[in-house]
């Protein structure tokens, strides 16, 4: 907890901000006043000098209160209100569902056999163990990377869901102001290249590991009902073939292993991540590699999305479940988060030419996971 005589008051504070008062509520410090300046350009002014000091600076409207106070917080209590219960029970709840959807989806056990013995999703750990596993290192590599550059970031929110994965992936939260450009990069960038190495593991052993053979009853209704087919980027060709390994068989009776699916999200979510848009880890790349011109750019965004969707519609002749409806969604989606934009640096210093090289390969590898149709009912 803050004590008074070691309250900060960085030079600067009182030539922008028409200090009233200052009280102390549990590890915050409450600056009550009036700005001097436009509110975006204090924050700017004065963040730096709360940084060294071990703070973080938040604006404010304080309750019952005219004006804008300052909110100076301990950076060691930001996000550590103990023990991340949310974290834990997202991270637990989103086990039990790839479990679930694992051994139901990819293992193809029986339901009434879950319902006699529950114990039997235990067959999908490795579906589990490749999907979680993909997902946490992407995420991690985005924690990691802010705690090294000192911006305070939550610990990963695993998103739990149904089919076809039992997850929409994971997220982390910036809790502090991005000191520079250069920060924003390696945090941006970071999650894609910890993901993508990842994902290329997984997908090596998932095809290592051969195809897995269809219960008779799972091959009878493939033939006479409509199924789901997950297209492979060519990320995932170019894997199979470096590795000597098939990703498809001519037999209707072997079904790719269960761990492949582990690689084909990771490089799935990698592409939409890769996105430079709004808060994305592309739009956070892309705002560090070009400055504010970012904008331009993410506008586009939606734009090439929906057509993507037109043409598999229109030209295609695809319906709404061949992946039309995915990117439609997505273009809209996309709107939706470009008007919030990336993170606002406080130092616009450019990046430097290796951090530009990094992010141009980055993206050139996240181009190997698109799919015009990644998912085709047939």
């Amino acid at each position: 907890m803050a004590e008074p005589e070691s309250i900060p008051r960085p030079e600067g504070l009182e030539t922008w901000y028409q200090l009233s008062d200052v009280r102390i509520d549990g590890d915050r410090i409450i600056y009550y006043g009036e700005p001097l300046i436009p509110e975006q350009r204090l924050h700017k002014e004065l963040w730096p000098a709360f940084q060294e000091a071990g703070y973080e600076l938040k604006l404010a409207t304080p309750r019952g209160a005219d004006g804008t106070a300052l909110v100076a917080i301990e950076s060691g209590s930001v996000g550590n209100d103990g023990v991340p219960w949310t974290n834990i029970a997202l991270f637990a709840a989103t086990i039990i569902s790839t479990l679930f959807v694992g051994a139901v989806g990819w293992y193809f056990v029986p339901f009434s056999e879950l319902v006699a013995n529950p114990l039997a999703v235990l067959q999908a750990w490795p579906f589990t163990a490749a999907v979680l596993g993909v997902l946490m290192t992407h995420e991690l590599g985005h924690y990691a990377m802010g705690r090294y550059h000192d911006v305070t970031v939550s610990l990963p929110y695993v998103i739990p869901f149904v089919f076809p994965f039992g997850t929409l992936g994971a997220i982390i939260k910036m809790k502090s102001r991005m000191p520079d450009r250069k920060a924003l990069f390696d945090i941006g960038v970071a999650g894609p290249i910890a993901g993508l190495v990842a994902t290329i593991v997984v997908t090596a052993i998932g095809l290592s590991l051969g195809p897995v053979e269809l219960p008779a009853r799972v091959v009878e209704q493939s033939q006479s009902a409509e199924s789901i087919v997950f297209n492979n980027p060519p990320l995932m060709d170019l894997i199979a073939w470096a590795i000597g390994e098939p990703v498809v068989y001519s037999d209707p009776g072997l079904n790719p292993h269960p761990v492949i699916i582990g690689g084909w999200v990771g490089m799935f979510f990698t592409f939409l991540n890769l996105l430079p848009v709004g808060q994305l880890d592309g739009g956070h790349m892309v705002r560090a590699m070009v400055g504010q011109r970012q904008e331009t750019i993410a506008a586009l965004v939606p734009a090439v999305l929906v057509t993507i969707a037109g043409y598999l519609y229109y030209v295609r002749d695809l319906g709404l479940n061949d992946s039309v409806g995915l990117w439609a969604f997505w273009g809209l989606f996309s709107l939706v988060i470009a008007y919030k934009g990336p993170a606002d640096p406080g130092d616009e210093t450019a990046i430097g030419l290796p951090r530009l090289v990094v992010g141009l390969l980055t993206f050139a590898l996240g181009s190997l996971c698109f799919m015009l149709v990644p998912i085709q009912v047939g």
